[in-house]
């Protein structure tokens, strides 16, 4: 959106593509009852070498204020080798002086570990390089499949919680790449991680099974749980994985991830093993839950049994458990 910066040093917006400017844009957007987020880069330039803020992240911090900014998501590119806790507590600095509540990104891609200080700086930040739209392995420009992207999370549960989250990038969610299967594994396990869900695709095209998906409330509810813990990988056996995310109400979300080229059918048994974790045991011998499955949107009996597993392959089993 941004193009040059005018005699004063202030940013300017790009006014073919923006005609009625910036500030026009957010009253839109507020008028349709959403948030407006906004683009930059704590670098001399983006990414796309467009006007960075370094060295006006105050001026740009007054601009974004009176257009009515609600989001900043602040790049990397051409970062001229500055500290990055350093430059992104002097943007967090001039937000604040700013005057105006910003939630604020940060997005060096995990390169310095933003998750051990990122708290208190920014309310996210990415933990990874750019996610691309397929299951596994990497495209030829170096984006991330979701399989990847998950195993970047399995250590960082522990850094994530109200108002400072690990942020493993935007949904892919309805962008041609993946499968149905594989895309509700994507927005489950994102739920599971406590991820912002941000969608990627283009709302204005969406098939009936990707507004689905994207509005599933009951997924959605798993990732916007008071409590704010983001999901243990609990169990991993190679190719199926048991990921636990605790919920309020001493209720719990349950994800059985089949990373295979094949279906999971087998029987799980919930008195084989107990849940520690945090301070916590559930053991199923002697604690009963019932359990609903949250894309069938059913309740399909209580952990005093086993659970038949018919998963098919890069699926998943999102389930929310609730003592009886």
């Amino acid at each position: 959106w941004q193009v040059d910066r005018d005699e004063n040093g202030v940013i300017v917006a790009d006014p073919d593509r923006f005609p009625s400017g910036m500030k026009a844009l957010a009253d839109y957007v507020h008028s349709r009852g959403l948030k407006f987020g906004l683009y930059s880069d704590a670098g001399s330039a983006t990414c796309k070498g467009r006007p960075g803020s370094r060295g006006h992240q105050f001026q740009d911090a007054r601009t974004y204020a009176a257009w009515g900014v609600d989001y900043l998501k602040y790049d990397w590119c051409n970062n001229e080798g500055q500290n990055s806790k350093a430059a992104y507590m002097t943007m967090r600095d001039a937000l604040i002086t700013a005057g105006r509540p910003v939630v604020f990104s940060i997005c060096e891609w995990g390169s310095t570990k933003p998750w051990e200080w990122g708290k208190g700086i920014g309310h996210l930040w990415r933990s990874t390089g750019d996610i691309s739209d397929i299951f596994k392995g990497k495209i030829n420009w170096g984006g991330l499949g979701v399989l990847d992207i998950i195993d970047l999370q399995v250590d960082l549960w522990r850094y994530a919680g109200p108002g400072h989250w690990n942020d493993p990038d935007m949904l892919e969610v309805g962008n041609g790449g993946m499968t149905y299967d594989e895309y509700v594994t994507h927005f489950s396990m994102w739920c599971m991680l406590a991820a912002p869900l941000m969608a990627g695709n283009d709302l204005r095209t969406m098939d009936k099974e990707t507004i689905s998906i994207l509005t599933n409330t009951e997924a959605i509810a798993i990732n916007q749980d008071p409590l704010g813990k983001q999901a243990i990988r609990f169990l991993d056996m190679g190719e199926q994985e048991i990921w636990v995310k605790w919920l309020e109400n001493n209720e719990m979300a349950v994800c059985f991830l089949n990373r295979s080229d094949n279906a999971w059918n087998s029987a799980y048994d919930w008195t084989r093993l107990n849940i520690y974790h945090d301070g916590r045991a559930i053991d199923f011998s002697e604690k009963r839950y019932s359990m609903r499955d949250l894309w069938k949107h059913e309740n399909i009996g209580a952990t005093d049994g086993p659970l038949a597993l018919d998963i098919p392959p890069h699926g998943i089993l999102l389930l929310r458990l609730s003592p009886r």
